[in-house]
């Protein structure tokens, strides 16, 4: 199954791993038998290919998850009343599609969302991303395990482009298997943090490619 959902509210502080738990609750809930993994520690079957950063909202997630039974038994619009029911407030169903083989759903590139508060200097923002968009490599160090390793990373070939239009940035990040850019790292560049957004982050739009 591929399932479409949004994130927002206060849900967007529930981590990866406490996203997965959640959809897993929530099939036992509404019945939904669910396929597990084999050996001593037999974990569900369900992915969220592209981990959404804690505190973002989202409008465009997928779950992918392997359950049992066949594309024929199932009803996809009762399976996602269903569900949606088990869901807390903040996470909301957009589509459920079933497949007779395992999809391997892969993300090419997301849009993001940034509101900026009317105190901020547009000026000076605009100033820090004509001077980003024009380099050509741009070097970071990221953490990279919890023992406090780094590596440095170029994150700019992940940058696609950056607009903004009055208040609102609109960034477009390209993702490959080399990864992509993190919002903490695009925040840094840009020289933003929490006082100078209006709203929380959201990621508008995730182009996925499905084989």
């Amino acid at each position: 199954m591929l399932i479409k959902f949004r994130i927002s509210g206060n849900l967007r502080y529930v981590s990866h791993a406490e996203m997965l738990r959640l959809f897993q609750r929530a099939c036992v809930r509404a019945g939904i038998e669910l396929r597990y993994s084999q050996g001593f520690n037999p974990r569900p079957k369900l992915s969220l290919p592209l981990p959404r950063a804690v505190g973002v909202e989202s409008e465009d997630e997928l779950l992918s998850m392997e359950v049992y039974g066949s594309k024929q038994i199932f009803d996809t619009e009762k399976l996602t009343l269903t569900l949606s029911a088990q869901l807390p407030v903040g996470c909301e169903l957009i589509s459920v599609d079933v497949a007779e083989k395992k999809p391997s759903p892969k993300p090419s590139h997301a849009t993001y969302i940034f509101q900026l508060n009317q105190q901020v200097g547009l000026e000076d923002v605009k100033t820090r991303i004509e001077h980003v968009m024009e380099c050509k490599s741009i070097n970071m160090q990221r953490r990279i395990d919890k023992n406090a390793n780094y590596r440095s990373i170029d994150v700019r070939p992940f940058l696609k482009s950056i607009e903004i239009d009055g208040t609102v940035l609109e960034i477009k990040c390209d993702i490959s298997m080399a990864g992509s850019i993190r919002i903490d790292e695009i925040l840094q560049l840009l020289e933003l943090d929490a006082d100078k957004l209006a709203s929380p982050i959201r990621r508008k739009v995730v182009n996925w490619q499905i084989n």
